[in-house]
């Protein structure tokens, strides 16, 4: 960097340029306000004096102000913004802008191939293949609702894995709403003064800079005012430029009361579909489409059997089914009625105890001799980490709770730390022969074997 010093020379040709180019009043008001600091490489380092006239320039003048560097013709190509007495930029060229990383929350199973597509969900399934072929085309926003464990998640996660097989040069920004509440209340209560705001502006700049943002579970938002509004402005700042989001609720936008009438009429202003519940046939097709991904032959009387005596939760479906592969396996049978009768049985048959979160951490605690509090802690060491990520994936093997509830009862994790959890020690048990031992081992413990 340049030594500090006086830049007024280098910044008045900049300053007669934005004259021309900008309003009178935005001059006056904004531009004047500014004062070069420094000279980093080829961009000039400018200096605000509040963070809401960093944000207006960001926001409206940036463009122009890169216009007239150019056109002043100094040597430089862009600026940097710095609000006083922060050491951070709160504005950086979008030239600079680390390379395009695809989003490491995505669970790689969720794939337009993999869902099934029925007569109940055709429309809201091309609607998303629309989107995720091009985005911010027709659909924007598209607001997709349904009840638990329809498969919301599935097919936002499916828009998300396509955009970035096939166009990785746009920036792909999953996350749930409750991650990204927590993220913007991390920055409200931080410890005020420069690296607060220099951490509010990242983030900021993060969800803004996105080319496709997709929230999950946007109910989440309800009555968090000051997170809404964060919410609000960043929807219309992408909208404006031409960016997709993509938003799944478990009700329609009407229906979420505690919601400013703002953002209920933004979401009301895309597509709007919802998910309905599964009809028989997409029940068994759900079935054979789970079966032939955990490769198992399951005969057409288990699958009617299956689907006649279920609720309308997909998740619940595929629980069942996992329970009926794995007492094959275990009791090295074929799978028929019986044996599914049985295996469904297990859990709540006479003198058994039903399986719930609580047999689950019970059962890993006492097989790895650890206590409840260094499972569902935050110690990072191997020795709890690995019990931890495994009562993950029994639970979303043996449990038909959605994955944020089995965060809840592992100490507050979100979404996508049960997803990668269970994701990790179905791939560590088909290469480690202990991993899948322990996991087996526990099993019989938990269903009494």
């Amino acid at each position: 960097m340049a030594e500090k010093g006086n830049f007024d020379f280098i910044y008045n040709p900049i300053k007669e340029k934005m004259q021309e180019l900008v309003s009178h009043i935005s001059y006056t008001t904004y531009i004047e306000k500014l004062t070069p600091v420094d000279i980093d490489g080829r961009y000039i380092v400018l200096e605000t004096p509040t963070e809401s006239f960093a944000k207006y320039i960001t926001n409206t003048l940036a463009e122009k102000m890169r216009e007239a560097i150019i056109k002043a013709d100094v040597g430089l190509v862009d600026f940097r913004l710095r609000v006083e007495g922060s050491e951070g930029y709160a504005y950086n060229s979008p030239d600079e802008e680390d390379e395009v990383v695809p989003p490491t929350n995505l669970d790689k199973r969720f794939t337009f191939d993999t869902y099934v597509a029925c007569k109940n969900n055709q429309f809201v399934y091309a609607a998303a293949l629309s989107v995720a072929n091009d985005p911010a085309g027709t659909y924007n926003p598209l607001f997709i609702y349904g009840g638990t464990g329809l498969g919301k998640t599935h097919l936002i996660q499916a828009i998300a894995n396509k955009i970035v097989a096939e166009k990785p040069n746009l920036k792909v920004i999953y996350v749930t709403c409750e991650q990204f509440v927590n993220e913007i209340i991390d920055t409200m209560f931080a410890n005020r003064g420069p690296e607060a705001r220099d951490k509010g502006n990242r983030l900021r700049q993060h969800y803004r800079s996105a080319d496709v943002l997709i929230i999950d579970d946007i109910q989440f938002i309800e009555g968090k005012k000051a997170v809404q509004e964060e919410f609000f402005h960043t929807f219309n700042e992408l909208v404006s430029k031409g960016k997709q989001i993509v938003i799944s609720s478990d009700h329609h936008p009407k229906e979420l009361t505690t919601l400013e009438e703002r953002l209920r009429t933004r979401f009301s202003g895309g597509l709007l579909f919802d998910i309905l519940p599964p009809d028989f046939e997409m029940k068994i097709a759900i079935l054979k489409r789970k079966a032939f991904e955990k490769k198992c032959l399951v005969p057409d009387d288990v699958l009617q059997f299956l689907a006649q005596d279920s609720d309308d939760d997909v998740r619940t479906l595929e629980g069942r089914l996992t329970k009926v592969i794995f007492a094959s396996k275990l009791h090295e049978e074929a799978i028929t009625i019986s044996l599914a009768k049985s295996a469904l049985n297990e859990a709540v048959s006479e003198g058994k105890e039903e399986i719930t979160s609580a047999s689950i951490i019970s059962a890993v605690t006492a097989y790895y001799k650890i206590s409840k509090s260094d499972l569902i802690g935050k110690s990072k060491k191997r020795e709890n980490v690995i019990p931890r990520q495994i009562c993950c994936y029994l639970m979303c093997e043996l449990l038909s709770l959605p994955l944020i509830s089995i965060g809840k009862e592992l100490g507050g994790r979100d979404h996508t730390t049960i997803l990668y959890s269970r994701d990790k020690i179905e791939e560590m048990s088909k290469v480690n022969e202990k991993i899948a031992k322990d996991v087996d081992d526990i099993k019989n413990i938990i269903l009494k074997k």
